[in-house]
């Protein structure tokens, strides 16, 4: 039987159980950074809040441009296969109506996650962001799916 873990805002989870299902409840600007490892059925889900890291901020897990290359690591270190790795994202939704395209965090959020997949060389597979409503993710380790729950909305996987 599998365990459901839940990631908080600048942590992450690795699982290579794949009975185990990693979650993020509530997800707004924020982005949920999913990397797999479809031929080990290993894991990771990151909880990004910003798009690049402050100095002087001692937690890597709160940055995409630190965060995605971090779990990465932790991810070769513990099996993943380099080259193997897709990515799978959501989150990154406009939660104050009214602001301009500058303060439009979740935007630019899913934009410098997507720059650091890139500069990584992982795949981007999948996404399911912006909008004006938060979401819950719930990433399936053994099947590599990630089921997305908007808010007084639909359910989609990816």
């Amino acid at each position: 039987m599998g365990r459901r873990f839940t990631v908080g805002m600048a942590e992450y989870r690795m699982s290579d159980n794949p009975h185990d299902t990693l979650c993020i409840p509530g997800l707004g600007s924020c982005v949920g950074i999913c990397l797999y490892d479809n031929k080990k059925k290993f894991a990771g889900l990151v909880h990004i809040l910003l798009l690049q890291a402050i100095p002087g901020q001692k937690n890597i897990f709160k940055f995409a441009d630190t965060a995605i290359p971090a779990l990465l690591e932790k991810m070769f270190q513990a099996g993943a296969g380099k080259g193997e790795v897709l990515a799978k994202i959501s989150g990154g939704a406009r939660m104050f109506s009214g602001t301009n395209s500058l303060f439009d965090i979740g935007k630019r959020n899913v934009e410098a996650v997507k720059h650091t997949l890139r500069s990584v060389r992982v795949p981007l597979r999948g996404e399911d962001t912006g909008g004006n409503r938060g979401r819950t993710i719930t990433f399936f380790v053994g099947e590599g799916n990630v089921e997305i729950r908007t808010i007084g909305g639909e359910v989609r996987v990816i």
